[in-house]
C-alpha cells in the first residue's frame, strides 16, 4: 500500500501516453475538435501524475534503488536518461501547447510529433524505471532526490 502513488502516477504517464498515440492518429485523419479533445485528457493525465510525483517527493521523499550493488551505476544511469527525457518532454510538451493555444500551428505541427515521439520514450523510460524500483527488485529506502538519484 505505501507504493500506490508511484504506481497511480506512473499509469498516469501510460495513460497521457497512449492519448498522445491518439490524439496523433486523429489529427492524422484531419480531426481537428477530436485532436484537442483527446490531447487536452492526456495533458490532465500528464499534470496529475506531476502533482503526485512532485507532492511526493516533497512529502515523502523518493525510493532508492533496492536491486544489486553491481546493477545499482546501470539503473542510476538509466534514471538520468529518464530523467533528461522527461525534462525535454516537459518543456517541449509546454511549448507544443503553447503554439496550439495560440493557434501558431506551423509551429505546433512541427514540434509535436518530436514532442510525441520523446513523450513516448519518457513513459517507457518511466514504466522501466517504475518496474526496477518496485516489481523487480525490492524497493530501497525512501530519501531525499538527490539520494535516490545518485545512490548512496
Amino acid at each position: 500500500m505505501a507504493y500506490i502513488l508511484p504506481l497511480i502516477s506512473t499509469l498516469c504517464i501510460v495513460i497521457s501516453a497512449i492519448l498522445v498515440a491518439i490524439g496523433w492518429v486523429v489529427i492524422r485523419r484531419g480531426d481537428t475538435k477530436r485532436h484537442i479533445q483527446v490531447m487536452a485528457f492526456a495533458s490532465i493525465f500528464a499534470v496529475i501524475f506531476f502533482v503526485i510525483y512532485m507532492s511526493r517527493t516533497i512529502f515523502i521523499g523518493n525510493t532508492a534503488f533496492g536491486g544489486p550493488d553491481h546493477v545499482a551505476p546501470y539503473y542510476h544511469l538509466f534514471l538520468l536518461f529518464h530523467i533528461v527525457l522527461a525534462t525535454l518532454a516537459a518543456v517541449l510538451g509546454l511549448l507544443t501547447l503553447y503554439y496550439g493555444f495560440k493557434q501558431q500551428y506551423n509551429q505546433h505541427k512541427r514540434i509535436g510529433p518530436l514532442t510525441s515521439v520523446i513523450w513516448f520514450l519518457t513513459a517507457v523510460t518511466g514504466v522501466t524505471v517504475y518496474l526496477l524500483l518496485y516489481v523487480i527488485y525490492p524497493p530501497g529506502e525512501t530519501t531525499n532526490l538527490l539520494r535516490a538519484i545518485i545512490g548512496g
